[in-house]
């Protein structure tokens, strides 16, 4: 079994895993086998160091790669020790993931509902709009995803609305009343944004003695992929769950750090050895990905970067072609290029999926879209929007939210006029004012609104029907397979009939699928009591989407030509790529040269 764990090892990737320091980080230079030291490193404490696979906390910074580890470990383990019930029950997600999982369990604790509803950027999106509504600001001046933004970093920062003190500057004293007003909403209707997991997470752990210390008893070990990745909020979380006497296991790599933009912190991996004494450093420097060519390349221009730990990729691969540069008159010539060469290794038997063309900013992507089009080449923006995000799920995943809880304002507000039932936006401003006055969510307003006849006939006739909709919807679907409730709320509630109307009918016809593919998406839901923290398969499925539409994953390949940002190809591989835009500016962006 040993032999299983260490055999398919390098020596610097057998070193890293059978570290016997309580800290141990693993600088691991791109394509060098993070994923595999981390899965090993979890069977070979459990194996040789005789660790409980569920005393092992892991966190990666996708759902895919954390159901990758958990099937790889079970795979591992289940030859010699066997994990009942397969991976059921591993504390191995992202961030978000186990954050979730930890407020579900401890949701007294965090002043939190049982069935608490995970917001995604969209409708925080709009919560933010109706708060700058509300306190009769202008959006052209105030704009919504500028004040979501300056929420999310003060959440990251780990501060409340409470801790923020005004200080005569406008933009920090005009969003503090809109952070409260946000935080008052959320909390009525059992909602939490993205950052509200991390950070109501963190303080569940921090102001709970006796419940941090059961955790750091439990996990003898915490193991975090991608260190150079992690935020204040992130670190803070998981030194909390870290403690004196267990042991940290990150894997990352100094150079690889692409994140500052939205909070990630150098930092953390720079000095990890000053925050945990003794540390034990292990370098991953054998490339499995890349040819020498490439790596040296790499190499020398990394090397120029302050303030690194320093490492060196090599392989025992080909030295590969040559890399080439080709000086572009202009934007339209380069994109000619790129294209022509493209077709020609199409030629060759290249499958168009096999070429990629990255960028430094989104924008940039039109010149190489009108090019591959006239050349008739079928394109992909990988990174577009995902399943989730699409408006038509949204609108349906609305419903279903309402129906788990009444008091979900991000979906009332999504739904209540969708599909149109004659409410207009003064009805619906008055609606929010009278929840903001009296303190209750939209859908308790309604029904005070309804019953005190505040709104004229036709308003208050399609405020009633939206209500009863959604009660007999409850009702009717309580009993019934999770599929059957989803498909009903999509007919019943009239996002089907409003797809069949839709005057594009190729739209139209698209989005249906999408409804379908829902309804598909229920029908392969696994729900498991045991595993649901007390959640109904309802609350469960929801928080699920929530968490997979949260995920910067795309979808399945097709056939085509990849474009996508260099963000957005972190972990990827392709054996044709086309780096662009390499411009002053552009690439390297002017943002980090001003740094």
């Amino acid at each position: 079994m040993t032999n299983r764990i260490l055999d398919p090892l390098n020596s610097a990737q057998r070193e890293a895993v059978t570290s016997p320091a309580l800290a141990t980080l693993v600088l691991a230079g791109a394509g060098s086998g993070k994923t595999r030291v981390l899965t090993h490193r979890m069977a070979w404490l459990c194996h040789d160091q005789g660790l409980s696979p569920y005393s092992l906390l892991a966190v990666t910074f996708t759902n895919k790669a954390a159901g990758e580890m958990c099937s790889r470990l079970v795979d591992l383990l289940n030859a010699d020790q066997a994990t009942p019930g397969g991976s059921r029950g591993l504390w191995v997600g992202t961030f978000h993931s186990l954050s979730n999982r930890l407020l579900r369990l401890h949701h007294m604790e965090a002043k939190l509902p049982p069935a608490f509803q995970i917001l995604n950027s969209d409708d925080q999106l709009r919560l933010v709009k109706r708060v700058i509504k509300e306190a009769n600001l202008d959006e052209t001046r105030w704009p919504p995803r500028m004040v979501a933004s300056v929420i999310n970093d003060w959440k990251e920062q780990g501060l409340r609305a409470r801790h923020i003190v005004a200080s005569g500057e406008p933009l920090r004293d005009t969003i503090i009343p809109l952070y409260q007003e946000y935080e008052a909403i959320c909390q009525r209707g059992g909602m939490v944004d993205f950052t509200e997991l991390l950070l109501r997470a963190t303080e569940l752990l921090r102001d709970h003695d006796t419940l941090r210390q059961h955790y750091q008893q439990r996990f003898k070990q915490v193991l975090i992929d991608e260190f150079q990745d992690t935020n204040s909020l992130q670190y803070a979380w998981a030194r909390l769950l870290i403690g004196e006497a267990n042991g940290i296991f990150a894997v990352g790599d100094d150079d690889q750090s692409i994140y500052g933009w939205r909070g990630a912190k150098i930092e953390h991996i720079q000095n990890f050895a000053r925050d945990f004494p003794q540390t034990y450093l292990v370098r991953l420097e054998q490339n499995y990905r890349s040819t020498s060519h490439i790596l040296e390349a790499a190499n020398a221009i990394i090397a120029r970067n302050q303030g690194r730990l320093g490492k060196n990729l090599w392989t025992e691969g080909a030295r590969g072609a040559p890399i080439q540069y080709y000086l572009a008159f202009n934007e339209q010539d380069e994109a000619y290029f790129v294209v022509q060469q493209i077709e020609q290794a199409i030629r060759t038997g290249v499958s168009r999926s096999e070429c990629a063309i990255l960028y430094r900013a989104n924008a940039l992507s039109r010149v190489f879209e009108e090019a591959l089009i006239k050349a008739a080449l079928p394109y992909r923006i990988y990174g577009g929007l995902r399943f989730f995000d699409r408006a038509e799920i949204r609108d349906a995943l609305a419903y279903l939210r309402l129906m788990a809880n009444r008091d979900d304002d991000a979906a009332f507000d999504r739904v209540v006029n969708t599909p149109v039932r004659g409410l207009g936006d003064k009805t619906l401003l008055t609606l929010r004012e009278m929840a903001r006055a009296e303190g209750v969510s939209l859908w308790r307003a309604a029904q005070n609104a309804l019953f005190s006849g505040t709104f004229p006939a036709r308003a208050a006739g399609g405020l009633r029907q939206f209500l009863a909709l959604i009660e007999n919807l409850a009702e009717q679907t309580s009993a019934v397979l999770l599929a059957d409730r989803v498909a009903k709320t999509i007919e019943d509630s009239g996002l089907r009939a409003m797809q069949q109307k839709d005057r594009d009918k190729e739209r139209g016809e698209a989005r249906l699928e999408n409804l379908d593919e829902l309804v598909n998406a229920a029908r392969g839901f696994v729900f498991d009591a045991a595993e649901s923290e007390g959640m109904s398969e309802l609350d469960a499925f929801l928080s699920q989407t929530s968490l997979d539409a949260g995920d910067a994953q795309g979808e399945a390949w097709e056939d085509c030509v990849q474009l996508m940002t260099l963000h957005a190809s972190k972990g990827l591989e392709f054996p044709h790529v086309f780096l662009v835009g390499l411009e002053e500016g552009l690439f390297p962006h002017q943002m980090s040269l001003d740094e």
